[in-house]
């Protein structure tokens, strides 16, 4: 009997990129946030032998380069099973938007072989086969607030930041995120600065510590008052500021403080608010935007309709705001609609509330 599953996507909030690594890759920090914004995937296990992966949508591979077809091969030795597995994908995520579609699938292909088995792979085994698969495949094997750290591969639950309503826009760009690295590796050989101001509103600067204020506030900051640090400061410095929120111990005293104003805030407001007071933002952002103009407008729409936070995903093309209330969230999708942007309002999902959903068709 075929299992039906829910396959969700992820966020990123904030994005540190370190040194390149001795394998190729580069150190990241990140925090990743599953949202409910979601494929389904229908899998079955019968006689005979095999992977037969299937998808209306002509994106999706459906051979042996899909990363469902990877781990799913990897589990069948795992647990020793045998049989013919067919999965079908109804893709209603982006592909390739920095949403992790194709790795919450594969993770959740994962998911649905135990259960037609009726056999789980050990914790452990599931995060290594996961993390040989890809880099943010073991976050889905978590959800809800998620620290990533090596790769993005090592991953450790976060206390979750309740639910609370998201905007994803998914502009018609196209991101490279190789080129999006090389790229990021060449700005900062270069010895230009790690953080830059513009007077349109680009980037939003910060040094150390960000101050939650105003759209111009962000933009009166000059090149002029930023250092630049290296790749591996940056990365200790946000190991810092994660440590200092999770301790529940806020970059300034007060609200007031910070530019925010004291009392009136729901708990998932504080602890956003929180979160971002640390100055935590994705790093893609500096060298995505100057050649994606239309990306950095979109992150504008989502700030100037009173977005908590807003943000390239990974490295993009989806751009998300959070915000306060539903309504909030409706009028900014609006308003990117009526710039023939495609936007969806959805929510941010608890580990609670990620596993209780995955296995609801």
């Amino acid at each position: 009997m075929p299992v039906t599953v829910r396959s969700f996507a992820k966020i990123n909030l904030g994005l540190a990129i370190g040194p390149k690594r001795a394998d190729g890759f580069h150190e990241l920090r990140t925090i990743y946030q599953t949202v409910s914004l979601h494929d389904v995937l229908r899998l079955k296990v019968e006689r005979g032998s095999g992977i037969a992966i299937r998808s209306a949508d002509p994106r999706v591979p459906t051979n042996e380069t899909n990363t469902c077809y990877r781990i799913l091969e990897r589990a069948m030795a795992g647990l020793k099973a045998k049989g013919r597995v067919v999965l079908d994908i109804d893709k209603r995520l982006p592909v390739q938007g920095g949403l992790g579609g194709a790795s919450g699938n594969a993770v959740t292909a994962l998911i649905a072989l135990e259960r037609a088995l009726k056999k789980r792979l050990a914790g452990e085994e599931r995060l290594r086969i996961a993390a040989e698969v890809g880099s943010d495949l073991p976050l889905f094997l978590i959800g809800g607030t998620v620290l990533g750290v090596g790769r993005g591969e090592e991953v450790y639950p976060l206390p979750d930041l309740p639910a609370m309503p998201c905007v994803i826009a998914t502009p018609e760009t196209g991101v490279s995120t190789p080129k999006a690295f090389a790229d990021w590796d060449a700005f900062v050989e270069s010895g230009a600065e790690l953080r830059l101001a513009c007077r349109d509103g680009g980037f939003r600067a910060h040094v150390g510590r960000a101050e939650i204020g105003s759209q111009s506030q962000h933009e009166s900051l000059q090149p002029s008052e930023l250092t630049s640090t290296n790749p591996s400061d940056r990365m200790l410095e946000l190991g810092r500021v994660i440590s200092s929120w999770l301790s529940g111990v806020p970059a300034n005293k007060t609200g007031r403080e910070s530019g925010v104003p004291a009392g009136g805030r729901g708990r998932a407001e504080t602890l956003l608010l929180d979160l971002v007071r640390t100055g935590i933002e994705n790093d893609f952002e500096t060298v995505v935007f100057p050649q994606h103009p239309e990306l950095r407008d979109v992150k504008r729409v989502f700030e100037r309709a009173g977005a908590l936070y807003a943000s390239l995903s990974g490295s993009g093309s989806a751009v998300y705001g959070l915000f306060q209330t539903k309504d909030a969230a409706e009028k900014a999708a609006a308003k990117l609609r009526k710039q023939s942007v495609p936007a969806q309002v959805t929510t941010t999902l608890t580990r609670p509330q990620y596993w209780k959903k995955v296995g609801t068709p």
